[in-house]
């Protein structure tokens, strides 16, 4: 475990390395544009292709962390119930796996869209968010990959950290891609009403099915039909007591084969 966290640790460091030079390229490219454009029409008016790169890195940041890292988690919760070694186990543990590098990796690939054509001053809630995200994913995905197997001590606490920060990476990617749509809006004057609309409706059904997923047995033994959440009435239940009642084979009176015998 000491050997994950220093890995973590060095991940870090490396991805803010790797990171701030590009930042700072960035921001000194800025300083030198003329100061004869104003703010309000350097913001405001933005060209085809730079319309078109915004447009990009928001959609794979929407499909990175607003549907596959969700989508993945919910997977991993499924796989919790089947039994540990089956088939079914194993192919939504490794589809989990699958859809967090996946996510990792396209998430990656709009952060370095962001850093090679925008403006990287970090100076709204969008970009701070965005770069601690990008560092959080990938020691995410380190801490995954140097799980210690299951009986070892040092596996609840692997389970929590991982659990924890999967969980909180995903939330916070969420609410920065709600910053995102604000950003896109301010930057190109179009509307993004539709897109938050889309995402909510998303995100919505995502929740409402990760809160259903551990009481969808117990619904079921409440007699709901999840397929239409019809209750069983009370005279259906006695109707079902009555047909068993009518499947059971009659018993002959204990008295009645007893003079029979005696008769005999």
């Amino acid at each position: 475990m000491q050997t994950s966290l220093k890995l973590a640790s060095l991940a870090i460091s490396t991805c803010y390395v790797l990171l701030l030079p590009l930042v700072g390229c960035s921001y000194h490219a800025e300083g030198n544009q003329p100061e004869d454009k104003s703010t309000e029409e350097h913001s405001h008016k933005l060209s085809p292709q730079m319309t078109s790169n915004v447009t990009v890195h928001g959609l794979l940041s929407w499909f990175s962390m607003g549907f596959l890292m969700p989508v993945g988690i919910l997977i991993i919760r499924m796989s919790v119930r089947e039994e540990r070694g089956t088939t079914r186990a194993r192919v939504l543990f490794y589809l989990h796996v699958i859809l967090q590098m996946l996510s990792v990796l396209l998430a990656t690939a709009g952060a370095v869209m962001s850093l090679r054509n925008f403006e990287n001053s970090f100076d709204n809630n969008h970009q701070r968010l965005g770069l601690a995200l990008y560092g959080a994913i990938w020691v995410q995905a380190l801490i995954g990959f140097f799980r210690p197997h299951r009986g070892k001590k040092e596996r609840s606490f692997w389970y929590m950290v991982h659990w924890m920060l999967g969980t909180l990476i995903s939330l916070v990617g969420i609410i920065n891609i709600y910053t995102g749509l604000n950003a896109y809006h301010k930057r190109t004057q179009r509307s993004s009403g539709l897109w938050t609309l889309l995402f909510t409706a998303e995100v919505s059904f995502i929740a409402i099915y990760y809160l259903i997923q551990d009481k969808r047995e117990y619904i079921q033994k409440q007699g709901v039909i999840l397929g239409n959440l019809e209750p069983i009435t009370q005279d259906q239940e006695n109707v079902q007591r009555q047909n068993q009642k009518d499947l059971l084979p009659q018993q002959p009176c204990g008295k009645h084969n007893a003079l029979k015998n005696l008769f005999d």
